[in-house]
């Protein structure tokens, strides 16, 4: 089995197959009610479009795609003011403004298709390289020009490697690695996971907690989400806009969807102080691994009460009470959750410029754009 028969674009998800969420089993990601918030609190530079893949009139694969309009982008982050960076949003607004991803930009890992079990690893991505296709000439009916194509998260495993042969034409890039923290299985309460620590790591955390004292977490319900919706989007925001390159940013009701279309699947600390949200962390369980989600803080704050350092903490404990296998920190600051026990997974993409001459440069412009990361991994246990 090397090639689907047909591939069915969807733009609704009342439109999918019955039994879309039979091949969504392996993550929560992919199934309808997840892509349901994707519809319908996107953001505002956002389309998604969802794919189904046949053989033989049986859906044997499905994945999701965006379509991301970089004009309507206020801004791609300001913390970064160099000529590097004037250099990246003038080509992505005059040379790469309409970009389509395969996968979920909003997340990290490979979350952005699932296949039956009896397919093959060549199938799988055959169907990949060919749903892009697909894609361009959807939106192309639709009067949309692409300028990039991305399929993006593949972890560094040899089935994966193989995928360069159906993205001949692309250049495969690799990026900020998926920060990924393996809980033991001995580890029944968060003493447990700071008796493996050795002693420096162990007087990080006292220190963190010690700085943290006087600021009440507090598990948010659908009621109190809606309450603070405001203050979370707005330390949302905060970080968002401070982050060194944005392709899109939330809209201002999506954390209120995820908590009401994922319900306990979707967990929300708010930290206070005095009564007043200062901070907050998002976590999805996906099965038995833990994904974190968007966060937010007042960045005074933050520095004062290493917020986001016991924001870590918080996500570990939270995954050990939950029995998760996996917490998945995704990618930026790498060294202070490299300091917490996570390792960096190496990931990688494809991406490709429709203009024939700019693709043949890809390679350089991507590295030159990329934003330098330094930093030192760190070996917390004992």
């Amino acid at each position: 089995m090397k090639a689907p028969h047909s591939i069915c674009i969807f733009k609704n998800t009342d439109e999918l197959p019955d039994n879309w969420d039979e091949l969504a089993a392996s993550t929560v990601f992919l199934t309808k009610s997840y892509l349901e918030i994707t519809k319908k609190s996107a953001p505002n530079n956002m389309c998604c479009y969802f794919v189904g893949f046949y053989s033989d009139g049986i859906l044997t694969g499905i994945a999701i795609a965006q379509y991301i309009d970089l004009y309507k982008l206020s801004s791609f982050g300001e913390r970064d003011q160099c000529m590097k960076t004037a250099v990246r949003n003038f080509i992505f607004r005059k040379l790469a403004a309409n970009v389509l991803i395969l996968g979920n930009n909003m997340l990290t890992g490979e979350n952005g298709w699932a296949f039956a079990k009896h397919t093959s690893s060549s199938y799988q991505q055959n169907c990949l390289a060919l749903a892009l296709d697909k894609l361009v000439d959807t939106l192309k009916s639709e009067g949309i020009i692409i300028h990039i194509q991305i399929a993006k998260d593949f972890y560094h495993t040899p089935s994966n490697l193989l995928s360069a042969a159906n993205f001949k034409s692309f250049y495969q890039f690799y990026i900020q690695p998926n920060m990924i923290f393996s809980l033991a299985e001995h580890w029944a309460t968060e003493a447990d996971y700071i008796k493996d620590l050795q002693k420096k790591y162990r007087d990080q955390w006292k220190r963190a907690r010690k700085k943290c004292v006087g600021v009440e977490k507090r598990t948010l319900d659908l009621e109190l989400v809606a309450h603070y919706e405001s203050e979370l989007y707005s330390l949302y925001h905060t970080v968002a806009k401070n982050a060194p390159f944005n392709t899109f940013f939330l809209a201002p009701h999506h954390f209120h969807n995820m908590k009401q279309q994922l319900d306990e699947k979707f967990t929300i600390f708010g930290y206070f102080e005095n009564k007043t949200l200062i901070g907050f962390c998002t976590l999805i369980q996906n099965g038995s691994v833990i994904d974190t989600y968007f966060l937010g803080y007042d960045e005074v704050l933050q520095k004062q009460k290493l917020l986001y350092l016991n924001m870590l903490y918080d996500m570990i404990d939270f995954s050990i009470m939950k029995k998760a296998k996996q917490l998945v920190l995704a990618r930026t600051a790498l060294e202070i959750k490299s300091s917490v026990g996570a390792k960096a997974i190496p990931m990688f993409g494809y991406i490709k410029h429709q203009n024939k001459l700019l693709n043949f440069f890809m390679k350089w412009i991507f590295n030159y754009l990329q934003p330098e990361i330094k930093w030192q991994e760190r070996h917390p246990f004992v």
